[in-house]
């Protein structure tokens, strides 16, 4: 079955791409076509519009090895015979290009942890969604409602353990932890805030945003 073609949106974006920044870019793509990607840094986000990595970090080609999913989600570490699109990645990032770093970024207003949230959700009810945020509903479950004033601050709290989380789910691969352990791979936490364009990152066990004036 054959597809229909790209909207004139993306066809106008390409278009733009390949006039400015592939332009401006060019011997940087010619070199990672020739040598390869050599990503020190995996970035784990969600899949929302509002908050691309490459965007918020400003990275170029190459610079940044990233996978996207619901809620920005770590899964524990389970092989078995199934499909594990996330841990594929991170063996990807991890034996495949020995990268240096990894961080985890939730997000604000995020979609996958509202519904997680709300029993009401159709979306938890659908073929994949439900299980997908039941480590979510779980956290969720744990956490009292009156450790928050109110909805938006609880989903904000959910939001941030949510990333806590996923960063102890990193140590249960091996090949991670093994690497933690040995000083080659560091471990962060990252959490966007899509109305004021703000990042913060974990320390400790603290949320701390970070500055964003331009240095002179």
């Amino acid at each position: 079955m054959s597809s229909q073609p790209l909207s004139e949106r993306l066809s106008a974006g390409y278009r733009r791409f390949r006039a400015g920044r592939y332009n401006d870019e060019r011997v940087r793509y010619d070199e990672l076509a020739r040598e390869g990607q050599k990503p020190r840094t995996m970035i784990v986000a969600c899949s929302d519009s509002r908050s691309a990595p490459e965007t918020i970090f400003d990275a170029g080609p190459g610079e940044l090895f990233v996978v996207r999913n619901v809620a920005a989600l770590v899964p524990r570490y389970a092989p078995d015979a199934k499909s594990h699109g996330a841990s594929a990645a991170l063996e990807f990032a991890v034996l495949g290009h020995e990268v240096t770093s990894i961080v985890v970024m939730g997000h604000g207003r995020c979609g996958g942890v509202a519904a997680a949230l709300d029993p009401e959700s159709r979306l938890t009810d659908s073929d994949f969604i439900g299980a997908w945020v039941a480590d979510l509903k779980t956290l969720a479950e744990r956490t009292p409602p009156s450790s928050a004033s109110g909805p938006e601050e609880r989903q904000r709290l959910i939001e941030h353990l949510s990333v806590q989380e996923s960063l102890e789910h990193l140590r249960t691969f091996p090949w991670i932890a093994e690497r933690v352990a040995a000083g080659s791979l560091t471990l962060h936490g990252a959490w966007f805030d899509i109305s004021l364009g703000e990042l913060h990152a974990l320390s400790g066990s603290k949320w701390l945003p970070q500055p964003y004036e331009p240095v002179s």
